[in-house]
Order: structure tokens, then C-alpha cells, then sequence
């Protein structure tokens, strides 16, 4: 198995954005196989609070008695409640780091890969939620295309959805392979384009299974809240459909053509999110180094967005 599949993308940019120092707390919003956060406590003598929703990628970091680390079961929308689980009221970095992690995709059984057989499951907290299996055979056609096309951007939804009924009038289908013939008997392979037909299906129902783009905007929500003022958040997106909602969040809470008076009194506690803005750092966004993309798959897609905490509209 390739070993540059587990590497933690864009490690020296997020370092960089993210900017760590001695005393500081950190929350990295998946943990993974912790490369992030452990290269986060080697750039500085600080505390790491490295969530995941998924109870496995949780258990396995805990194996490995890294010190320092802080461990929280959580999706990205808990990142407060992390923190307060290890006493903190505010931190003064998040990393959200998106999508599906390479441990994942290479487990057959967790089904979210169309190249390894396994069970239509594609859920990151295997304890919660309907299966990806339970959708496909449930929902109906237009429900299926409408969620093929929404998450998967896939302009062969119909056709595709139409494909899925048919099929399982036979027999349910239950596995990741079978549901890659049917995408593949629909879209045909473009060599030129290099991603496999059924990636934008896949794609779409493990959006939908876990709430992927809910679970973004109430995250992106919840950072803003948590952050110290010149606390910085450093977002890593693998697709246009994450990519597109944290620019927009950035962008909308960057405050530009907003003014606020010093005269007007001091919000309420529950009210501070009206006054919280934030300074991107990196423009367009960052993408991973040639270097990287060239050894690293995941890393072709990633982009970097970053910003800084601020009490004031940037202008």
C-alpha cells in the first residue's frame, strides 16, 4: 500500500497560517491518523485538542499515548464543547480539515471506497445514522438524482438514479462494488478528465449520509465563536462544493462595507457572533505544492483558506 496516501496534507501550510506558539491551544477538528496535530506540538510547546466524529480514528490515536495530545469524540459543530470538556473558554487556533481520510478509503469495510468491495455504509460514526445502503434502496428516483446532482455535482444524475431503481427491483444493493458497476454501466470512464466514473456518486451519498455540509457551516460557525481575538482558522477543502461555502463564510463575515460605531453598547454574550469578524490571509487560497501533488493523491485537490479573528470589520 502506497504510504504517501496517509500523509497529512499541506503540513507546512497549515503550520504556517496557523502560525503556533508556546502556551497556546489548538483544536484540530479531525483527527485522523494526527499527523496535523503532531506536527502542531512539535512547532511549539502548546496544548492540541484533536477531535473526530469517528470513534475509530479516535481509538486508534488514543493507541498510540502521544503526548500532549487531547482527545474528544466530536463532529465540528461540538468544537466548544471540546474545549470546555478540557477547560478552555476560548482556543486560539482551529484546523478543519475536510472530507474523508486515506484510513477510510482503504477500509473495505467502512464502504466508502468504489475501489475496495466492502458494505454500503459510509458513515464516519458507525454507532449513528442511515447507511448509504439504506439510502440507495429507499429513496426514490427523483430523491436519488436530486441528491446525486446536489453533493455529487454529477450531470448523469437522472440517468444514474434511474440505473440504481432498476437494479434493485432484482435485489438490494448492498455493497460498494456492485453500486460502482451500476455508476460505470451509466458514465463512461474519460482517461483524459483521471477520476473514475463513480467518484462524483460516492462522493455525493457520504456527503449526504453524514451531514457533511451541515456539519461545515455549523463548524465554521462555531470556530468563529470559540477563537480569541487574532485567533486564526485554517480551513482544507477537497472539492468546489466545501470550497465555495467556506469562501463565502469568510468572505461574509470579513465585514467589508459593514461599519460599526463605538458608540453603540456592548452585544449580549449570546449575541457576540454580530460582532465577530474575520481578516482572511490567503486571498484566492492556497494550493498544495508541486512537490506534494506529485506523491501525494489527496493533495491534488486540497485548497487552503485562512483568517484571522478580528472584533472589527476589515476593510
Amino acid at each position: 500500500m502506497n504510504q504517501a496516501l496517509h500523509e497529512s496534507v499541506m503540513l507546512p501550510e497549515v503550520l504556517h497560517y496557523l502560525a503556533p506558539r508556546d502556551g497556546e491551544i489548538y483544536i484540530d477538528g479531525t483527527v485522523g491518523r494526527a499527523g496535523h496535530s503532531k506536527a502542531i506540538l512539535k512547532a511549539a510547546d502548546c496544548n492540541v485538542i484533536a477531535i473526530d466524529r469517528d470513534p475509530e480514528a479516535i481509538a486508534e490515536v488514543s493507541a498510540e499515548n502521544i503526548d500532549g495530545i487531547k482527545l474528544y469524540q466530536a463532529p465540528f459543530s461540538a468544537l466548544k464543547q471540546a474545549a470546555a470538556h478540557y477547560g478552555f473558554e476560548q482556543v486560539d487556533g482551529v484546523l478543519l480539515d475536510l472530507g474523508v481520510s486515506s484510513p477510510q478509503l482503504d477500509r473495505g469495510e467502512r464502504g466508502f471506497s468504489f475501489r475496495i468491495d466492502g458494505p454500503l455504509d459510509m458513515r464516519m460514526d458507525r454507532g449513528q445514522g442511515q447507511t448509504a445502503a439504506e439510502i440507495i434502496n429507499t429513496f426514490d428516483q427523483e430523491a436519488l438524482a436530486n441528491l446525486i446532482y446536489t453533493y455529487g455535482e454529477e450531470r448523469k444524475s437522472r440517468a444514474i438514479a434511474k440505473a440504481i431503481v432498476a437494479a434493485r427491483t432484482a435485489q438490494p444493493i448492498t455493497r460498494t462494488a456492485e453500486l460502482a458497476e451500476i455508476v460505470r454501466s451509466v458514465v463512461r470512464s474519460v482517461p483524459s478528465v483521471g477520476i473514475n466514473p463513480a467518484t462524483r456518486t460516492f462522493q455525493a451519498l457520504r456527503i449526504f449520509v453524514n451531514d457533511e455540509m451541515g456539519e461545515l457551516d455549523r463548524g465554521l460557525k462555531a470556530a468563529l465563536k470559540i477563537l480569541r481575538p487574532e485567533g486564526r482558522i485554517v480551513v482544507i477543502a477537497f472539492h468546489s462544493l466545501e470550497d465555495r461555502r467556506v469562501k463565502h463564510f469568510i468572505k461574509e463575515k470579513s465585514g467589508r462595507g459593514q461599519s460599526v460605531s463605538r458608540h453603540l453598547p456592548m452585544p449580549a454574550p449570546d449575541d457576540l457572533s454580530r460582532r465577530v469578524f474575520l481578516k482572511p490571509l490567503t486571498g484566492r487560497g492556497v494550493r498544495a505544492s508541486e512537490a506534494e501533488r506529485a506523491v501525494n493523491r489527496r493533495a491534488r485537490s486540497a485548497i487552503l483558506r485562512a483568517a484571522t479573528r478580528t472584533d472589527m470589520p476589515w476593510q
